[in-house]
């Protein structure tokens, strides 16, 4: 799905090869201040390489219309964007950015059932906790209907007992739309569990002066 070739970001990371496949659980892992969150940048052509290239289905994402990409790939970064307005609104904000259907009031209701999120559609978002404000998000980006779902640490705000709903969840929505699943995380725990494969990024770091505490971290 994803190729990476001969990638270099500042004294960051280099990457001479690296694939992503399709219609997996891709997890990345590596300590804070390792890239991941770059990496996702990187795949969402958020950020471009100073060397190298990245492909999409084989076609070079620098060639991709970024609109048109992240409405194929859709990344819920760990703090996420939360609009004025309505839990209603900020859900179905999503499929007039993918240009879908709106969903329908089945659908919204459904999907913060399944995410335990107990709140009236008619509520005001700006007033959700941030647990709260990360599975609207993460429900929103399910509703856009993405080939590919990248989330950033996607369970950072939440409590052990509702990660494991969401994550369970996630995985169950991914593999019944035969999506592809790239998410970070600093569980290796949770990697193991789920992931079909994990990318470590200390292999790729050029950042020397880690200490020793860092990576073991």
């Amino acid at each position: 799905m994803y190729t990476l070739t001969n990638i270099k970001i500042n004294e960051l990371m280099k990457i001479d090869n690296l694939t992503i496949p399709e219609q997996s659980v891709t997890c990345i892992l590596g300590p804070s201040g390792s890239g991941k969150s770059t990496l996702m940048k990187l795949l969402n052509n958020m950020i471009t390489p100073d060397e190298g290239q990245v492909t999409y289905k084989k076609q070079p994402i620098s060639d991709l219309d970024p609109i048109h990409l992240r409405r194929k790939s859709v990344m819920v970064p760990q703090t996420p964007v939360i609009f004025d307005g309505t839990i209603k609104e900020n859900l179905a904000i999503g499929s007039k950015f993918s240009e879908e259907e709106p969903p329908s009031i089945e659908q919204l209701t459904g999907i913060l059932e399944e995410f335990q999120l107990n709140k009236k559609l008619n509520d005001n978002a700006s007033n959700l906790s941030g647990g709260e404000k990360q599975r609207l998000a993460i429900a929103r980006a399910l509703l856009m209907n993405p080939e590919v779902l990248m989330l950033d640490e996607p369970t950072s705000a939440l409590d052990e007992e509702t990660a494991e709903v969401v994550v369970h969840k996630i995985l169950e929505y991914v593999e019944n739309k035969g999506l592809s699943l790239i998410f970070v995380t600093h569980n290796k725990e949770l990697a193991a569990q789920v992931a079909d494969h994990t990318i470590d990024l200390m292999k790729y770091s050029l950042k020397k002066e880690m200490t020793t505490h860092e990576r073991n971290h």
